[in-house]
């Protein structure tokens, strides 16, 4: 059973760049597609995007179409998200998530593991 920690959140400027990591532990990682989602205060958590077990295919929910970019290195059994342009509203806690399936998919409940999150907040 893998185990999924986030890393790489914290406080950035409108305009700036972070990237956010997922380690993997407790599996062989390259058999897991992995997904980005975030939760916004008072809000349901919602889809970002997700990558293949190999990393040669993505698929993102439209809204975060050239901003965000998800990859991975199964070397180092870490998955990233890289978001560029931060708004204010992208403020919220991202979460990693895998499931033993090589298809992309978006909604939560496909996702069998989770990790605990990792803030980012944007200031104006």
């Amino acid at each position: 059973q893998v185990q999924l920690v986030e890393s790489g959140g914290g406080l950035v400027q409108a305009g700036g760049s972070l990237r956010l990591s997922c380690a993997a532990s407790g599996g062989t990682f390259n058999v897991y597609a992995v997904a980005w989602f975030r939760q916004a205060p008072g809000k349901e958590r919602k889809f970002l995007g997700t990558i293949n077990m190999s990393g040669s295919n993505t698929y993102y929910r439209d809204s975060m179409k050239g901003r965000f970019t998800i990859s991975r290195n199964n070397v180092e059994n870490t998955a990233y998200l890289q978001m560029n342009s931060l708004e204010p509203e992208d403020t919220a806690l991202y979460y990693c998530a895998a499931r033993p399936k090589d298809s992309l998919t978006s909604p939560l409940d496909e996702y069998d593991y989770w990790g605990q999150g990792t803030q980012v907040t944007v200031t104006s």
